[in-house]
């Protein structure tokens, strides 16, 4: 094994003890939660090296480096991208291209250029609403009152399919909060989007309250990689 794959190995063991963990004290069972290892600036070797230790779902936020990313690991069995970043209009057929699901949709406009995009593809994508739980959207993510009418928007497209929502927890409020606050959010979407059950919450640093408050996805990069970062052009 090679000395980064020790390393890897050794960061994914701890994470795997932390959501373990978790899932043990919220009376939750380990499958109930993904781990979605955020690969942004890291290069395609690592990513090479977490799917040989087991990992088959990876998470990149700009859409150029994850298209020439994407394109040279395509030959990785099972593996699966999700594009985790704010993301403009005029990128929606690029990002088409290399995600199998969409966590950052925080606008109509936004919702309508991917299903515009996916359906000249001729595929069904999943995406997720970013939900702005501050209600601070400079940042990303839609306000909660405005959930509803873009989850309507989207499952009216018929080119995406609603999985769910995610947000970052504000530095306004405590995690655990914003956390609750999305789970609500989430609840309340079942009600009329049966297939939005995803509860994408928790980061390396704060994934025990994400999980503690019904997170099913946790998205990690720094507990798994490391804080050194790839040199981009």
């Amino acid at each position: 094994m090679t000395g980064r794959k020790e390393e890897l190995a050794a960061n994914l063991a701890e994470v795997e003890e932390r959501i373990a963990n978790a899932c043990e004290a919220a009376g939750r069972d380990r499958s109930e939660v993904m781990l979605l290892a955020v690969t942004k600036t890291w290069p395609a070797s690592d990513v090479e090296l977490l799917h040989e230790l087991g990992l088959r779902n990876f998470a990149e936020n700009r859409d150029q480096e994850a298209g020439a990313k994407v394109s040279q690991l395509r030959h990785l069995e099972g593996a699966r991208w999700h594009m985790v970043g704010r993301l403009q209009r005029n990128k929606a057929k690029s990002v088409v291209e290399w995600a199998d699901q969409v966590d950052s949709v925080d606008s109509v406009r936004l919702a309508e250029a991917l299903a515009k995009a996916a359906h000249a593809k001729g595929v069904h994508l999943d995406v997720l609403l970013q939900v702005s739980i501050d209600g601070d959207t400079s940042r990303g993510g839609c306000a909660v009152e405005d959930v509803p009418e873009l989850a309507g928007a989207i499952t009216r497209s018929g080119d995406l399919i609603l999985r769910g929502a995610m947000t970052v927890a504000p530095l306004t409020m405590k995690p655990s909060q914003a956390f609750e606050a999305l789970a609500s959010v989430v609840s309340g979407l079942r009600d009329d989007h049966p297939t939005a059950t995803w509860v994408s919450a928790g980061m390396s640093g704060d994934l025990e309250d994400a999980i503690s408050h019904g997170s099913t996805c946790v998205r990690v990069g720094t507990a798994l990689l490391g804080s050194r970062r790839l040199t981009l052009p």
